[in-house]
């Protein structure tokens, strides 16, 4: 379960770093109330993963699943750079979270 809690928080720390842009610098009162709430959820739900994983894994994966996602949804919504380097390095932090949950027990 404690997965399964580690990647709703991980969902919701990607709608949280992309919601940021909506905010236009918390100037925008609705997407600035959507934003505390998501991102007040997503640490909740991680506090929910680290009752039962190790706080550094559960950490570096709910990170790490920000990078990914907002990197992607970033190109995708927002037409940033896709240049190789950029998504080389997406890659390694794609390769991190699987050694993590490879080599973590639970």
């Amino acid at each position: 379960m404690a997965w399964i809690y580690l990647f709703i928080a991980g969902i919701l720390e990607i709608v949280w770093a992309v919601s940021l842009k909506y905010t236009v610098g918390y100037t925008r009162l609705w997407p600035t109330v959507g934003n505390f709430i998501v991102m007040f959820l997503g640490v909740g739900f991680l506090s929910k993963a680290v009752v039962t994983l190790p706080v550094g894994t559960a950490y570096a994966v709910w990170t790490g699943m920000g990078v990914i996602g907002t990197t992607a949804l970033g190109i995708i919504l927002f037409k940033e750079p896709r240049e190789w380097f950029r998504l080389v390095f997406v890659l390694l932090v794609l390769s991190g979270i699987i050694g993590l949950k490879l080599t973590t027990p639970k």
